[in-house]
């Protein structure tokens, strides 16, 4: 009893400064989401927060040129699109029934303005470096004229970067402290009517002069909620949707509600700082990487559930991953242990060391994000022990997930384990978590071969010719192993049937495995 009343405090509360109304008995009215995780930051395009729940909250608002659904691309603010092979250009008809939140139409100055504004203020998770100019073409229609081929155009560009109100944009100079109401006029299904940043809730409203059809629901709610909590409110008509561990999914679905299992496109990473030493050095890592039985990792702290990571990135069903990797860095004490010989490290006692100094290294972990299977403090220790089993001392520190997130961008750290989706969306996106400067991204940018690799594979149209790349690309990734992929959580999600929840091709946006794509809510 006490933690059904908890719960509909908490539904009821979920506006900041206003009390909503928990779901009512009309069916079509509300749709909750349950999300441990709560903020996400302020949802417009300049301040949520850069991973993937973050975009899927400010996806409801701004609408993109087009967008994916569950076999692929698919009409949003462009009704049409052509891409001219001897210009290296795209052609973009836009819906000339789109609008604004205040009513006011969305033109051809709004997508021209929008990457205009982008180059001076980027957009946190997309490279528009290939843009050589974007213009108007007709009374309708953008043309957008590239400097280089890029295959992954449609996806990382077209699919994921929303488009501006130029009338709103113009005379803002600082984007990501811009928080007044204006901030969140976009051209999607919804309006924001709260967010809570301390409780992490969010309440939409539908716009009703959406382009693509009236929203299905008066109201969209997220809500801060443990997934034990979920549960009982999932099975209580509460919520309509959460993530939930496996030994739910049985009773749950004999419940009467669906069950949707995510492709293995998210990851936890053994963060490594590669540009410190003993890191740095190839060797090192690789010792690193023979040390931890990635399996036993699953088996303890995941009772099973998620496939064991590949050193090159890739999970083992991805269409893209290389089969050449499968039985690279088996678990092997002995090995990591020879190569620590060879690099001049002696074992004294219970740790190895060098001219007097013992081998040691801080790990950092998060408490964990209450999502089953992110990492937390579990995997932690269970990868401080497989480390001091071979003979390295390791000190580990939990920390906030954000503040995680922020040393390791800061390369303040030895080891990390940290995770993020996204490798369901084009394979180009290894770029960006390789070379790139964000949180997720090895930041491995001084291997010659593999930034050739990763350069020619995103000027390659045809797709066969970009798998070898990426087989490549894969190998060569391996082998230096800048960071190591640990484990691909295996994750449930239990929804009503209110409406058909589906898992985005590609994902949403830059990749974000996510069953909330917004078209869902639309009829």
């Amino acid at each position: 009893m006490a933690t059904l009343l908890a719960i509909f405090m908490l539904l009821a509360g979920a506006g900041c400064g206003q009390q909503p109304a928990p779901a009512s008995s009309a069916q079509d009215t509300t749709y909750t989401i349950g999300d441990p995780t709560g903020d996400y930051g302020f949802p417009s395009p300049f301040a949520h927060y850069s991973r993937g729940p973050g975009y899927v909250r400010m996806s409801m608002i701004f609408d993109t040129l087009l967008w994916k659904d569950a076999n692929g691309y698919v009409p949003a603010l462009a009704d049409s699109w052509e891409y001219l092979a001897a210009e290296n250009a795209y052609i973009f008809q836009l819906n000339n029934k789109a609008l604004w939140h205040d009513n006011r139409k969305v033109t051809v100055d709004d997508v021209v303005f929008t990457f205009e504004y982008l180059k001076k203020y980027p957009y946190q998770t997309s490279n528009l470096s290939m843009i050589k100019s974007v213009q108007a073409a007709g009374n309708n229609a953008v043309k957008i004229s590239l400097s280089r081929v890029h295959a992954p155009f449609l996806d990382q560009v077209a699919g994921t970067i929303p488009i501006l109100p130029q009338h709103i944009w113009q005379n803002v100079t600082d984007p990501a402290q811009f928080r007044q109401k204006e901030a969140l006029i976009g051209s999607g299904p919804f309006q924001l009517a709260d967010y809570n940043k301390e409780q992490g809730s969010y309440l939409y409203q539908p716009f009703a002069s959406y382009y693509q059809g009236k929203p299905k629901f008066n109201q969209i709610k997220f809500v801060k909620m443990s997934t034990e909590m979920a549960a009982a409110a999932l099975k209580q008509k509460q919520i309509d949707m959460a993530q939930i561990p496996a030994e739910l999914v049985k009773p749950l679905e004999q419940s009467g509600l669906k069950i949707l299992t995510m492709p293995h496109d998210w990851v936890a990473k053994l963060m490594i700082n590669h540009q410190k030493d003993p890191l740095a050095s190839i060797e090192f890592r690789q010792a690193l990487a023979c040390a931890i039985d990635r399996q036993a990792l699953i088996d303890t702290t995941l009772r099973g559930q998620g496939l064991k990571g590949s050193p090159g990135l890739l999970p083992f069903d991805n269409e893209w991953y290389n089969p050449a990797l499968d039985n690279v860095y088996k678990y092997s004490p002995e090995a990591a242990a020879t190569l620590l010989s060879k690099l001049g490290y002696s074992k004294r006692g219970s740790y190895w060391e060098k001219n007097g100094t013992i081998l040691e290294l801080e790990l950092l972990v998060s408490p964990g994000s209450g999502l089953a299977g992110s990492p937390g403090e579990r995997q932690g220790e269970f990868v401080k022990s497989q480390l001091e089993q071979l003979g390295i001392k390791v000190n580990l520190r939990a920390l906030e997930g954000k503040t995680l997130d922020s040393l390791i961008n800061d390369g303040k750290y030895d080891l990390a384990i940290n995770g993020h989706g996204g490798l369901g969306s084009d394979p180009d996106y290894l770029t960006s978590i390789i070379t790139g400067k964000s949180f997720q991204s090895a930041k491995y940018q001084t291997n010659d071969k593999l930034n050739k690799l990763l350069a020619q594979q995103a000027s390659t149209m045809d797709k066969h010719l970009r798998k070898e790349l990426f087989n490549q690309i894969q190998s060569e990734f391996a082998n230096a192993v800048p960071a190591l992929p640990l484990y691909y959580p295996t994750w449930y999600y239990a929804h009503s049937n209110k409406t058909t929840l589906f898992f985005t091709k590609q994902g949403l946006g830059s990749g974000a495995p996510i069953p909330l794509n917004k078209m869902s809510f639309v009829k």
